[in-house]
């Protein structure tokens, strides 16, 4: 990949910790999970949009009817844009006062996946997972610390997630008829890599290539899901880089969510970044079946 790239900051909020970009309907949906906000930004415009919340929100997926599902230090929910009114569907982990909802999408068939982070870093108190077409949720992995990335290979049959602390990308059999993962395999370890910073969120390309951003690290990586062989790196000037997608009209554009690191100023800290001139293009983001 030696493509001559454009990568520039984009919209004019700075979010305190920008994370879980999607692009759905001409649109780029993401939160600030410390402003406590969903954001709905046009590249092409700047226009912004800005839901408020009563909580932290870690990711925000798109619906077939329209709504908007999140989940945060409540749990999870329905959000109606038009009357900006929710409807809290499960809190697994109520119990837990230290946990909330972190990173989560959809997979292929319209299930929710959203994984936990113990804000303590109290290891293995987090979880991951998954909620069904019937809105039942169902715990999918254990003894997690900080839930991340997720993506699904392009024929459905693997499932990767990123459990940060660990530095690793773990990759799964997965059944696109039922949702179960199996046989759990290390498949990249960033720290054998030699990448600073922590993964953190992820996507996938076409070629079935995972992007991941780093957390600590101000760049974005990719890697071969094959073999988990590093091909390429991408600097991002600001040290915050916290998650990707591809989006735009020809899903060709990375848009990379970016936090604010306290000790260290930085002019674009907390914007969008976008990459453009990768010779490459993402997936249709999947919505969840309500």
């Amino acid at each position: 990949m030696n493509a001559k790239l454009e990568i520039k900051a984009i919209g004019s909020r700075h979010s305190t910790w920008g994370e879980g970009p999607v692009w759905w309907n001409e649109h780029l949906y993401y939160v600030d999970i410390e402003g406590r906000a969903i954001i709905r930004l046009q590249p092409e415009t700047g226009n912004e949009l800005t839901w408020q919340f009563d909580q932290r929100i870690g990711c925000v997926a798109p619906c077939s009817d329209g709504r908007l599902l999140y989940a945060g230090d409540k749990g999870i929910a329905f959000f109606d844009p038009g009357h900006e009114q929710s409807e809290m569907i499960s809190d697994p982990e109520a119990h837990l006062s230290e946990n909330r909802f972190n990173d989560g999408k959809c997979d292929p068939q319209g299930r929710f996946w959203a994984g936990t982070i113990s804000l303590k870093k109290i290891q293995g108190t987090a979880a991951l997972y998954c909620l069904n077409q019937n809105k039942v949720l169902t715990k999918k992995v254990e003894n997690l610390t900080n839930s991340n990335g997720l993506a699904w290979s392009s024929d459905g049959s693997q499932m990767f997630h990123i459990d940060t602390p660990t530095k690793t990308i773990k990759r799964y059999t997965f059944d696109p008829a039922t949702g179960e993962i199996s046989k759990p395999t290390i498949l990249v370890d960033t720290e054998v890599s030699g990448i600073e910073g922590s993964p953190d969120g992820m996507t996938i390309d076409q070629n079935n290539n995972l992007w991941v951003a780093f957390c600590h690290g101000g760049c974005v990586a990719c890697f071969n899901s094959n073999d988990g062989a590093l091909m390429q790196i991408i600097k991002i000037p600001v040290i915050e880089t916290t998650s990707c997608t591809f989006g735009g009209p020809e899903l060709n554009r990375l848009f990379i969510t970016t936090g604010i690191k306290k000790d260290t100023p930085e002019e674009n800290a907390g914007k969008i970044f976008v990459i453009d001139g990768l010779p490459i293009s993402g997936h249709v983001a999947h919505n969840y079946k309500a």
